[in-house]
């Protein structure tokens, strides 16, 4: 029976490199097209952002192509009644199914790790590549729309020749409480510094506008310098959970405990000095409430990076869930149509897994589940995958 498993394990290993390579070319191009559009990149920045695109590529791609190709061998296997050939001769199931199973969980193991590499190196890599693109993205849009903006500044022009902006109106948005300034010139340049991630503004006869409080003229050629990252806003500089390597995990979560610890160190400090003044109104004060706050947005926090790992695990190693049900499935249906058994296992799995999944996620968040509830869609699919082989078994 060695032969047979490893017959299968070849066929299963040539339909999934086979089916991924067409799903993640498929894949990578309405990437690519959509990052174009939202960004404005070029031809070239679009070229490279492929090597940092196929990690997020490939983790979207292997559970489902892992299903494809189990649905393809064994569909065809049960179709053409080898599977109860391999019964009559008194193997059971469980010999064409092993194989499976092991490669779908040396698979899964690939697919953490993908996951890890596309939130860390390569979203890191899609940013680099965007803000070092920038200049482009400008004038692109500045030509196009007479006008582009970000979450700090925002520019408006009547006109584009060449690499020079005719008539720039450019505001910029302090994310303090400093007030807004704009200024307005005759003509005006962009230059990127990729070597100091800065983007230089070089205007001429330019008036200043700083809120209500200066007003002033520089008549001849005025620099201002702007990093890059500054531009990208919070989204891009802020390290969420999501982005946060599993090996940098522990120690955000050390973090995270002591920021709580200290937090609640100060309200109870603050709390005790009011009630010993006498001062209780202030327990329900602006410092009492911002503290709480503080403290809500921490805990919150602590959950995320709590739920992190456990998320990535099992965004993994739905593979092997998958996997299981799509082989016993389409041995005991016997459907030699790949496709029909591809779309009557896939449609279930993705109208159950994905809700129970999001739901432990969200319930682990909010600290109302415990960090590895995010495997409930996981388990339910083991589960059921379990009773499925242990009645086509007893059949």
């Amino acid at each position: 029976m060695t032969l047979v498993s490893r017959y299968i394990g070849w066929e299963l290993i040539k339909a999934f490199v086979l089916s991924l390579l067409g799903i993640t070319l498929l894949l990578l191009i309405i990437l690519l097209a959509q990052r174009s559009i939202q960004e404005g990149l070029g031809p070239v920045p679009v070229l490279r952002l492929i090597p940092y695109l196929l990690p997020d590529v490939f983790r979207m791609a292997i559970p489902a192509t892992m299903l494809l190709a189990t649905c393809l061998v064994y569909g065809r296997m049960s179709g053409a009644n080898e599977i109860v050939a391999l019964k009559a001769n008194g193997s059971s199931p469980m010999v064409a199914i092993w194989p499976a199973i092991v490669i779908s969980f040396l698979v899964s193991l690939v697919s953490v790790w993908l996951n890890d590499v596309a939130v860390t190196w390569g979203r890191r890599g899609i940013d680099r590549v965007v803000l070092q693109s920038f200049e482009d993205i400008a004038y692109g849009m500045l030509r196009t729309q007479r006008a582009f903006s970000t979450s700090s500044m925002s520019i408006h022009v009547k006109d584009v020749q060449g690499e020079t902006l005719i008539r720039p109106t450019i505001s910029l948005h302090n994310n303090d409480n400093s007030p807004p300034m704009t200024l307005v010139a005759q003509k005006a340049h962009l230059n990127l510094n990729t070597d100091t991630d800065q983007l230089k503004i070089v205007l001429h006869d330019t008036q200043f506008d700083v809120g209500s409080d200066f007003f002033g003229e520089w008549p001849d050629r005025f620099e201002y310098e702007l990093p890059l990252a500054s531009l990208a806003g919070p989204k891009r500089t802020a390290n969420s959970p999501s982005d946060t390597a599993l090996r940098d995990i522990s120690a955000r979560v050390a973090g995270q405990n002591a920021t709580i610890q200290n937090l609640k160190q100060t309200l109870a400090a603050k709390a005790g000095m009011l009630m010993l003044t006498g001062n209780l109104m202030e327990l329900a004060g602006n410092d009492c409430r911002n503290i709480s706050s503080d403290l809500k947005r921490a805990r919150y926090a602590l959950n995320r990076y709590q739920a992190e790992p456990f998320r990535r695990w099992a965004n993994g190693f739905c593979c092997l869930a998958f996997v299981i049900l799509g082989a016993t499935y389409a041995i005991r249906k016997r459907i030699g149509d790949f496709w029909t058994c591809f779309a009557k296992v896939f449609f279930p799995i993705v109208i159950l897994y994905y809700p129970f999944f999001q739901f432990g996620v969200n319930k682990a968040k909010t600290g109302e589940f415990p960090p590895y509830s995010v495997w409930m869609g996981n388990a339910f699919f083991f589960i059921l995958g379990v009773l499925m082989i242990r009645r086509m078994i007893n059949k």
